[in-house]
C-alpha cells in the first residue's frame, strides 16, 4: 500500500459521524480516492438525490497525529482494510474496522488465535484456570488474544507469555483505547511485555482515553480475530457474554468453563453451554473443534517440538487430596472426612499448597486441578 492509500483511508475514517457500515455502503458505488473527494467537497459533484442527508466533519488533525504517530518508531503500524496484512479472519465479519492502529509484532495478527475472556473480578481459580488455559494453547503453537482488562484477561495474557515454547507471537492484546493507552494501569508492564512477544492493537485513534462505550465495541474484534472464544467465569451481566455472542453471530466456536451452580460468577458460562456452547475443561476439548485446516499446523508443532501426552504422577496424600473439594472446604470438614489428626492434615494442606494441588482461600482450602 502506497501513501497516498494510506491518506485515502485516513482521511476516510478521521471523518467524524462516518461509521464502518456506511464508509461500506459508499464504497460499492464508488472507489476510496473518490469517496476521500466527495467528503472534501461536501459531496457538491454528486447529484443531490444521492447526497447524504447528514454532514460530515473533516478531521486533518487527527489524520496528522495518526502519520506522526506512525512515524515515530518502527514497532507502530497502522493496517488499512485492503492492507496484505490485515488479519484475513477479522476481514469476514460485519462492520470490520477499517483501520487497525498495532504496536508490536504486527505479523501476529496474521495467525489464527483462540480467544479468552471472563470476568474482570475473577476468583483465585479462575485465574489460574485463565493462565493455564492459555499457556497450554501457546505451547500447541496457538496465539491467545483478548483484551487486557483485569482479572481473566490479564491472566490470560501473562500465561499466554510464560508459555516454555520459541513461539515467537504468543498473545494479542485488542484495547478499548487508542493502542498508545494502558488501561487499566496495572497492566503497564504486560502492555509492554504483549509487545515483545506479540502486539497490542485498536481501532480507535492513537491517544483515545478510556470511554465505557468503546470496550463493548472492541469485542467484536477480539472474536472475529479468533477461531474460537472461550469464556472463563461470566456472570449473567458480564461483559464477555457480548464477545461469545459476536462470535455465534460471527461463525465461530464458542466454549464456556463449567464452574459452581452456586457461584453467580459461573451463571453466565452455564447459560452459554445451555444455549450450545460446548464445555470444556481442558484444552484438548478447545483443539479438537478447531477447523481441519487449522488441525493441520498444530500437527506441525506438535511433532516439530516433540509434544506428548502429560505423564500421571503418583498423588500426594491421595485420602486428604480427596477430602478437599473445588469449592471451600473448611478444615473441620478436611479433618474428618480424612481421618487424620490436625496436625497431620495442616502438615499436609502445606505441602499439598506447594505443589499447586489446592490453594488456601477464605473459608478453608479449594482444589485446584483434578486428581
Amino acid at each position: 500500500m502506497n501513501d497516498k492509500q494510506l491518506a485515502d483511508w485516513l482521511v476516510v475514517c478521521a471523518v467524524s459521524g462516518l461509521g464502518p457500515v456506511q464508509i461500506q455502503q459508499f464504497l460499492q458505488n464508488m472507489s476510496l480516492a473518490e469517496l476521500r473527494q466527495a467528503l472534501t467537497t461536501s459531496f457538491k459533484h454528486i447529484p443531490e438525490s444521492s447526497r447524504p442527508k447528514r454532514q460530515f466533519k473533516l478531521n486533518p488533525q487527527r489524520v496528522d497525529q495518526a502519520l506522526t504517530w506512525l512515524e515515530a518508531d518502527d514497532s507502530h503500524h497502522i493496517l488499512t482494510f485492503d492492507d496484505h496484512l490485515y488479519p484475513p479472519l477479522l476481514k469476514e465479519i460485519d462492520s470490520a474496522p477499517f483501520l487497525l492502529f498495532v504496536k508490536g509484532n504486527v505479523v501476529s495478527l496474521s495467525i489464527p488465535s483462540v480467544a479468552i475472556v471472563g470476568s474482570r473480578d475473577a476468583t483465585p481459580t479462575g485465574l489460574k484456570h485463565s493462565y493455564e488455559f492459555a499457556q497450554q494453547l501457546v505451547e500447541r503453537g496457538i496465539v491467545v488474544s483478548s483484551g487486557l482488562a483485569a482479572g481473566v484477561d490479564g491472566a490470560a495474557h501473562s500465561g499466554a507469555l510464560a508459555a516454555s515454547n520459541d513461539q515467537e507471537c504468543k498473545t494479542i492484546a485488542v484495547l478499548g483505547t487508542g493502542v498508545d493507552v494502558v488501561y487499566p494501569k496495572r497492566h503497564q508492564k504486560l502492555y509492554h511485555d504483549i509487545q515483545l512477544q506479540g502486539c497490542v492493537v485498536s481501532e480507535f485513534w492513537p491517544d483515545t482515553q478510556p470511554y465505557a462505550g468503546n470496550f463493548p465495541k472492541r469485542n467484536r474484534i477480539i472474536s472475529g480475530l479468533s477461531l474460537g472464544t472461550v469464556v472463563i467465569e461470566a456472570s449473567r451481566r458480564s461483559g464477555s457474554l457480548i464477545t461469545a455472542r459476536l462470535a455465534n453471530e460471527q461463525g465461530r466456536e464458542v466454549f464456556a468453563l463449567p464452574g459452581s451452580v452456586l457461584s453467580h460468577q459461573s451463571q453466565g458460562c452455564h447459560d452459554l453451554i445451555k444455549s450450545g456452547a460446548k464445555l470444556v475443561d481442558c484444552v484438548d476439548d478447545v483443539l479438537e473443534e478447531l477447523p481441519s485446516i487449522y488441525q493441520f499446523h498444530l500437527e506441525e508443532i506438535k511433532s516439530r517440538h516433540n509434544i506428548c501426552q502429560e505423564v500421571d504422577l503418583d498423588l500426594p496424600f491421595p485420602k486428604l487430596l480427596a477430602s478437599v473439594g473445588y469449592e471451600a472446604t473448611a478444615i473441620d470438614a478436611i479433618v474428618e472426612h480424612s481421618g487424620a489428626t490436625i496436625d497431620q492434615v495442616l502438615e499436609q494442606l502445606l505441602e499439598l499448597e506447594l505443589q499447586g494441588w489446592i490453594s488456601a482461600v477464605p473459608g478453608g482450602y479449594v482444589k485446584l486441578k483434578r486428581s
